[in-house]
């Protein structure tokens, strides 16, 4: 069904952005001195929170660009240079300062909840995974393909509780060797999605270049 592949598709893409397996470290370093309880009620927080955040990027968003005169063309070369950027500094397996910035997150440690602020802001829903929801908005204006993406956000925020929810297991699995295997690998899809966003945008900015998408 074309509904299932395009979902996929999405799903794909939009998780590759959101990274759920690269905020694990960050979670337990975050979560390390809370209880088993609290822990799992920060998870499902920062789902709901990400989900909020991605809903709202889907059915506002362009609306906002509107507001502040952006055409699609423009954001889409914006977003993907952020994006690559993102992509880059996963392959090199280093930091990640347009996520949280060393300061944000020693100021995180001291404080009483991390389930919005950073795990969900902006470590996962950040303006990367923002950038994403909108411009895969504009590609379909049709209803289906907005509901098709709207379950996307859901199954994702789904998938980021789940990752979230077994974070000690995973990177227990996983070891330090795997989360950095897992990391380049969704870098350089991120970096691909990134030349792909750039490219549609420089095309429609100038049509002479003849690129079609």
């Amino acid at each position: 069904m074309p509904e299932w592949n395009e979902f996929l598709k999405l799903f794909a893409g939009l998780f590759s952005v959101v990274d759920p397996l690269g905020a694990i470290p960050f979670f337990i370093s975050l979560t390390q001195n809370r209880s088993a309880a609290e822990r799992a009620q920060s998870a499902m927080m920062c789902a709901l929170a990400v989900a909020v955040v991605l809903m709202i990027a889907l059915l506002g968003g362009e609306a906002l660009l509107r507001l502040f005169g952006i055409g699609i063309p423009s954001f889409q070369v914006a977003g993907g240079i952020l994006l690559l950027l993102m992509g880059i500094a996963m392959l090199r397996v280093s930091g990640d300062r347009s996520r949280q910035t060393p300061e944000e997150q020693a100021e995180s440690s001291h404080k009483e909840s991390i389930a919005v602020v950073p795990m969900a802001i902006p470590l996962l829903s950040g303006p990367g995974a923002i950038s994403t929801v909108i411009v895969f908005a504009h590609a379909d204006s049709s209803l289906a393909y907005q509901v098709v993406l709207a379950a996307v956000i859901a199954s994702l925020a789904a998938t980021v509780f789940a990752a979230l929810r077994m974070a000690g297991s995973i990177a227990g699995a996983l070891g330090t060797t795997g989360l950095n295997v897992v990391t380049r690998v969704v870098g350089l899809i991120i970096a691909s999605v990134a030349v792909e966003f750039m490219a549609k945008g420089i095309g429609s900015l100038f049509p002479g270049l003849g690129y079609t998408g």
